[in-house]
């Protein structure tokens, strides 16, 4: 090696292969290129032990962010983005108690998924259908939740600052149950009354250790505190009743309710949009705040972004956008009404005869192999 260059911790992402071999101070490899850094103990090991690399695939690197830099300057992902704010969440809450400006931090997340929603909107909304297998579950429920809850809240004129406390409230309303989560999750067997009790008290854990962490906003601590009441009076942990849990709190909780029904879990499948709609407003066959669910209604659709479809003329495809109306949403077509791959997406209006949708389709039904850069773009660039 003839020269020795210092690298910075931030030049390595946890979860992606490095780019070159790395050294420590000896000039001892360290890590061979290609290799994946997977956990943050394993980061921290190397950080310790120093970080060089040869100075060729340092010039070459430099070259090459430069490069990178530029076209992401010039062409701003809202996928990448989103993928960016998960890392820095999952980090964040994982090691809240060791972090310092928290509710900074947290604030500062919910920014950038708000930056998101600003450079598309349909693309972040499509992320909670289509990008559920780049994350584990349990920060990705928690950042789609934030997707949602700004997008119903935007349509409902609420101001700025009161709509990123309402998004940084569903980015932490886990912590509570944070590290049990995934692994509930995973159960196939009746929950204890342990686990029961430990899921109802998690709402009133999440607000206690936010204020530990230093945050004292009271409607950032009242939104995750209320986010699983019900106004029947059946949530928890404090049995709230109609009139005692506010307008940003109940988007919060739908948002949250939504997510999850659309989400894959190990336990059982997705359910559809339409289906996740009536699940979370007409559950047990009680309507549940006539106004909330028409702004949901008119915000997300009948068919979000994201939702596969199958057309009249017998076309398989992804919706993409909003239409004209809540039902009539703009559709790429990607396999042609013969069962074959388009070669490439093809748009479609469902307001037409020939175009509109049969039927709502599951991702295991559609069977389909695409990007999201595909549908939309340089804005879903990973």
């Amino acid at each position: 090696m003839l020269d020795h260059y210092r690298i910075n911790v931030s030049d390595i992402v946890i979860g992606e292969p490095l780019p070159w071999d790395v050294y420590d101070e000896s000039k001892r490899l360290l890590l061979s290129k290609g290799h994946v850094i997977a956990t943050e103990r394993q980061f921290d090991e190397l950080a310790k032990r120093g970080l060089f690399i040869d100075g060729s695939a340092a010039d070459r690197s430099r070259d090459r962010k430069c490069e990178d830099h530029s076209a992401k300057q010039a062409h701003p992902s809202a996928l990448r983005i989103i993928n960016l704010a998960h890392k820095r969440l999952e980090r964040l809450l994982f090691n809240l108690t060791n972090e310092t400006d928290t509710q900074e931090k947290v604030l500062d997340i919910a920014r950038s998924i708000a930056q998101a929603i600003d450079i598309n909107p349909d693309i972040s909304l499509g992320c909670v259908l289509l990008n559920q297998q780049a994350h584990n579950y349990t920060i990705r429920h928690c950042l789609d939740t934030a997707v949602l809850t700004a997008i119903v809240a935007r349509g409902m004129q609420k101001d700025p600052d009161e709509t990123l406390v309402m998004m940084a409230a569903a980015l932490t309303m886990n912590i509570g149950m944070l590290r049990q989560h995934d692994e509930l999750q995973a159960r196939s067997e009746p929950l204890s009354e342990r686990e029961l009790e430990s899921i109802r008290q998690h709402p009133q854990q999440a607000a206690n250790i936010l204020m530990q962490c230093g945050i004292n906003d009271p409607a950032w601590l009242s939104y995750v505190l209320l986010h699983h009441e019900n106004e029947d009076g059946s949530g928890y942990p404090l049995g709230k009743s109609v009139g005692e849990i506010g307008t940003n709190a109940k988007i919060v909780s739908l948002a949250d309710r939504y997510c999850a029904a659309v989400s894959n879990r190990r336990y059982r499948k997705p359910l559809l949009p339409q289906s996740a709609m009536r699940d979370v407003f007409l559950g047990a066959g009680k309507p549940s705040d006539p106004t909330l669910a028409a702004y949901f209604i008119r915000e997300i659709g009948s068919y979000p972004p994201g939702t596969f479809v199958r057309l009249q003329n017998g076309e398989i495809g992804v919706v993409t956008r909003k239409g004209k109306t809540v039902t009539t949403p703009v559709v790429h077509a990607l396999i042609g009404p013969r069962g074959a791959p388009l070669a490439f997406p093809i748009q479609r209006d469902t307001g037409k005869d020939l175009f509109a949708i049969k039927e709502t389709l599951g991702g295991e039904q559609a069977v389909l192999r695409f990007s999201l850069q595909q549908l939309w773009g340089e804005e879903a660039a990973l």
